[in-house]
Parts: structure tokens; sequence; C-alpha cells
């Protein structure tokens, strides 16, 4: 490494390394009072990049740095000015250092290489980088990465506290195996570590509520459930506030309109509609159809499906893939406006697990759960309903993915105006460093939040959704509306375009559970409630 290069004294002329003769370097190295042709040789040099410099360069060990004196006096090989001697010298003199793009900010033109020679032959300033420039960039790098983290970090100690606080040598080996040994071992840390800028959160199936958080509500989903007309209004009164995990099934189907309020007509109707998707896929589903359309769809949706929750294997085995592109091709057959759209696939997982659940224990891991020991019968049941609910979730968003997206684009609008008379501050901030709300908010529409929350808290919100009486696709807005709001002084702390998109395509949800979702209905309710039927504040002020 270029660090551990043994560096000259600052009256040795410098652009002899690079210009200079073999033995020109060896003698301008150990001596100290350099020829008249090197010198020379040093004022014509167009670049002195390697030029040791008294300024301290980020991440390079400090040319100025005193050692201590018993190493001065005991005169060991290497322990020159500028050099360190141990581990730790060497670790403090780089403990300015950020962990990536520091080179760009390096490059220097060859004007200001000769400018800089020229004053390294004076005995002047070498290497001059924009101390504006280089703190910027740092600052936002390390902020953006360490701010989603800081709940779950703020008991563990920082890397470089042991070389602050410990009086006592230790070999870096030491150092970090304690560090290891201060983070928690647990499958959330795990997943914390991978979360990577521009990705969406790993989506968990488990959740952390706890189900006795609705018990007293399941007295009164079973009373609905169990009467022989069901007070449809009534259930979704109820469900609005949220479903126990093993009535979610029932009333999902109930609530998508799939079945009858009638429990006679009930089991006919699944029965039927059941049949009727079997006879769907045999009509509709042939791979190797010569419809060069038909072929198109189902690349696309080929190449989708194996994405959707690449953590989780559970999505990852071919049966479950195979079930997913049947429902996607012909949903996208039996709607020729809208087709097969990037992000439908996601929209599709919600309905699966929900489904699944019902068909297992309540104790079962979902994540690795192997759906080849699942009778061919239950798992033809599964795809069948999660079929039906999302044609039926989906007719009342349809203009979403229709050509060009017209309903998306309507909606972003509405999202821009309607932050624009809530809080007029966080709009200017993220106009004035040149976010577009189509830049982000494009995907909240498209995939209805579904990769910025942990799928449970997907499934929890699609409670509410299914519930809304007057159709989800206006409450969605301000659900949208309240998300952004919650994030406001971690946005208006970015100062910069990359924070803001850094932070708001990584937003850190993965350790939300139903208590935020509630919360955040809860004010999306009341910004609906406040301007939904406020025609006069949604128009633009002059």
């Amino acid at each position: 490494m270029d660090n551990n290069v043994e560096q000259a004294p600052e009256n040795t002329p410098t652009a002899a390394v690079r210009t200079g003769t073999a033995a020109e370097v060896i003698s301008g190295t150990r001596n100290a009072g350099a020829t008249p042709a090197t010198n020379i040789l040093a004022n014509n040099a167009n670049s002195t990049f390697w030029k040791n410099s008294g300024r301290r360069v980020p991440g390079r060990p400090s040319p100025k740095r005193e050692l201590p004196q018993e190493v001065v006096a005991t005169g060991q090989r290497g322990a020159g000015i500028g050099m360190v001697s141990t581990f730790r010298d060497y670790q403090q003199s780089v403990s300015d250092a950020w962990d990536t793009g520091d080179d760009e900010f390096c490059i220097i033109s060859s004007t200001e290489a000769a400018a800089a020679a020229a004053a390294a032959g004076a005995g002047g300033d070498g290497t001059r980088i924009s101390r504006q420039m280089s703190q910027t960039a740092a600052l936002n790098v390390i902020e953006t990465h360490s701010r989603s983290n800081q709940n779950q970090n703020h008991n563990t100690p920082r890397a470089n506290d042991c070389e602050q606080t410990s009086s006592t040598r230790s070999t870096p080996e030491e150092n970090r195996e304690e560090r290891r040994r201060s983070l928690p071992d647990s499958n959330e840390n795990r997943s914390r570590l991978r979360n990577y800028p521009g990705r969406p959160q790993l989506q968990k199936i488990s959740s952390n509520s706890q189900d006795g958080e609705y018990e007293t509500k399941i007295e009164k989903f079973q009373l609905l459930l169990d009467s022989p007309q069901l007070d449809l209004v009534a259930l979704k009164k109820l469900s609005w506030s949220g479903v126990p995990r093993n009535m979610r099934a029932v009333s999902w189907r109930l609530l998508s309109k799939y079945l009858p309020p009638s429990s006679e007509r009930r089991m006919a109707v699944l029965e039927s509609k059941r049949q009727g998707y079997q006879d769907l896929r045999h009509n509709y589903f042939k791979v190797d159809s010569q419809d060069e359309t038909q072929q198109d769809t189902y690349r696309q949706i080929h190449i989708d499906v194996p994405r959707m929750n690449p953590q989780i294997p559970l999505f990852q085995q071919q049966l479950v893939q195979e079930m997913f592109e049947r429902i996607l091709f012909i949903w996208a057959i039996r709607h020729p406006a809208s087709g097969y759209v990037q992000g439908i696939n996601d929209l599709v997982t919600p309905f699966f697990i929900v489904f699944l659940q019902e068909a297992l224990t309540p104790n079962t891991d979902l994540e690795k759960f192997d759906m080849s020991t699942l009778e061919e019968e239950t798992r033809n049941i599964i795809e069948a309903d999660s079929f039906w609910c999302l044609s039926k979730f989906l007719d009342c968003i349809q203009d979403n993915y229709i050509f060009a997206q017209l309903g998306i684009q309507e909606k972003v609008n509405q999202l821009k105006d309607l932050i624009q008379r809530i809080d007029v501050n966080l709009h200017r901030h993220l106009q004035t460093h040149g976010v577009d709300y189509l830049q982000f908010s494009f995907r909240w529409m498209n995939n209805l939040l579904t990769r910025e929350l942990p799928l449970h808290c997907t499934i929890r919100l699609w409670d509410t959704y299914l519930a809304e009486s007057d159709g989800f696709a206006l409450f969605h807005l301000y659900v949208c509306a309240a998300f952004l709001l919650h994030w406001k002084e971690q946005l208006m702390q970015q100062n910069d375009f990359q924070g803001l998109m850094l932070l708001l395509q990584n937003l850190p949800t993965h350790n939300w559970s139903d208590r935020q979702i509630n919360v955040l209905l809860a004010e999306a309710f009341r910004l609906k409630f406040t301007y939904a039927d406020a025609p006069k504040h949604l128009e633009t002020k002059s």
C-alpha cells in the first residue's frame, strides 16, 4: 500500500521521485541537500501526485504527526518522520477516513499540479483538497447509512471506542472479536446488516405483535361470520382497525365480495369459483402458445416472479413461482386494457400468505415451509382464492395499470398538492433539492407500499383497505401523505439530493409492527377527514 511507503523529509525535492533516474532518487532521498539538476526537474514537473504534503489527507497517515519519544529514541527501523510504528498509531492517523468515495476528491488537474509543484519547491503546502467538498461527501455517506440503524445501535459500542478508552495495548484481532461479541446475534440484526440503499426492506412474514390485542374482537367477528345473513357494513367497521389472524382469510373473502353475505350459498359459490379458475388455467395458461403478445406477457412475468422477496426461501420454490405465474398470466389475459404491469406481482403476495396461513397450523414457520408437503387440492384452493381476491382488489385501481399509468400520475400530483397544503416547509425542502414526487412516490402508488413495509405490516394495512366503504384508492393517497410526513424530521436533516433519495428509497421500517401501522392509519384518516371534503384547501393559493 502507498500508506506504508516511507516518506522523505519536507525539504527533499519529491519531483525527482517521478522524473529523475534511480541514482538521483536515492541520492535525493538520503541527502538533505539536493543538486541543482534535481531542483530543475522538480520545477518542471507536470504532476506532483506523489509529493509529500504538510496538509492532512483523510484516510492517510499525517506526515506531521509526532511519534512517541521512546520510538524516536530507540531508532527503530522504518520509524522516521511521518511514519507509524504500531498498528494503534496507524489506526489513529487514519481515523478521519470515510468508507467510500475518497479517491474521487483527490484528483488534481494539471494546472493545480503545476502550481502545487512550484509551492512544494518553495517549501509550501502540497495537495489541496476542498474541505467543504470532502466534509459534505463524508457526512452524507456516513449519516445516511447510520441513521437508519441508530435505534438498534444506541447500546452498541462504536468501532473506535476501544482505541479511545483502552489504556492497554490489544491486537487488531482482539478488537474485532470484541466488537463482534458486542453485536447481538439475532435475525433482526442480520436483516439490518443486509439493508442496502435503494433496495426494499426485507419482507418479514412473522409478526412481533401478539394476537392478544385482537382477542376482544374475536367474539364479535365470530358472531358476524356465523349469522345467516352477514351485515357487510358491520364487518367493514369491525375490520377497519385490524382482523385477528384466524379470522382473516374468511373476512378477506367476504370484504373482497368473493363470497356472498348469505352463509347458505358460500360453499356452493366457493366450489363454483374454484372450479372456474381451474377451467381458466386449462383454457388460457398455455406456455407454448403461438400468440406473440401472450409470449411477451409470460416472458415478463417469468422474469419478475423470481425477484419477489429473494431473501425468503418460500418464494424461491418452483411450485410457488409457478402458482404466481399462472395467477398473473390469467389475470393479464382477462384484463386486456391493462395487461400485466410490473408491480402487480407484489400484490399477489399478501393474499397468498393469508390463505396459506389458513391451511397451516399457527406455529408453522412460513418462511421455510415446503409447499410440496401440501396436498395438490389445498394448493389449488390457495391459488384460486388468491386469483379471485386479487381480481376484486384491483378493480378499483385498474386505471393505475392502463397505458401510461395515468391513474398513478394523477395520484402523484394529488400527493404533491396535498403535502404543499399540509406542510409547506417539507414541500419546499424537497423542491429546493430537486426531488420530484414522481421519483419516490411512483413505487408507493404502483406497489401500494408493499416494497416499503414488512409483509406482516402490509397485511395489516390491507385489513383497512379492504374495509374502506368507498374503495381504498382515495384513502391510499392520504396513507402515502401520512407516511411521508412521518419521516419529516429525518428528511429535513438531509441537505442534498443524494441523501434525500437514499432515505426515501430505503426507509427504516424493518422493525415496524401493527402498532405503527395503526398510528399511520389514524393519521391518514385525520388527513382525509380534514382535506377530502374541503376542496378549498386543495385549490392553488394565489
